[in-house]
């Protein structure tokens, strides 16, 4: 790319196509498609950091447990394991808190833990009597 005199560097023209950009481009995923398509945008990345991001959410939400008065222990354990490919880096996270909840949710019709697992934005945190 050539540069302007403050040193700006010049990016080239697209090249225009004759393709017009519509309502009609727009893609809209459903369910949990678009975590599946682009985990990156829901956990920051799908790389190292991805990863410290969900362990740190499963830890948060056991320091939670506690916090509330939930649970008197919570437990993280770092270890590697040998498996048949080879050694693989854990995390395990244990608490002896609430866990979640098994019976039938009355808006989906499905288990509780299969909704919280399975359901975009489910969960105890978004309001309830019980929400942590």
């Amino acid at each position: 790319p050539r540069r302007r005199r403050g040193g700006e560097r010049m990016l080239p023209a697209a090249a225009a196509t004759d393709q017009a950009y519509g309502a009609d481009q727009i893609t809209v995923l459903e369910g949990l498609e678009p975590v599946r398509k682009r985990p990156g945008m829901y956990i920051g990345s799908t790389g190292p950091k991805g990863l410290h991001h969900l362990v740190w959410e499963v830890v948060d939400n056991a320091v939670d447990e506690a916090m509330a008065g939930h649970c008197s222990h919570v437990e993280v354990v770092l270890s590697t394991v040998q498996f048949e490919g080879g050694p693989r880096d854990l995390v395990t996270v244990r608490d002896n808190g609430r866990g979640i909840p098994t019976g039938l949710h009355p808006k989906t019709g499905k288990p509780a833990l299969e909704t919280v697992l399975t359901v975009l934005h489910a969960g105890g945190k978004f309001g309830g009597d019980s929400s942590g």
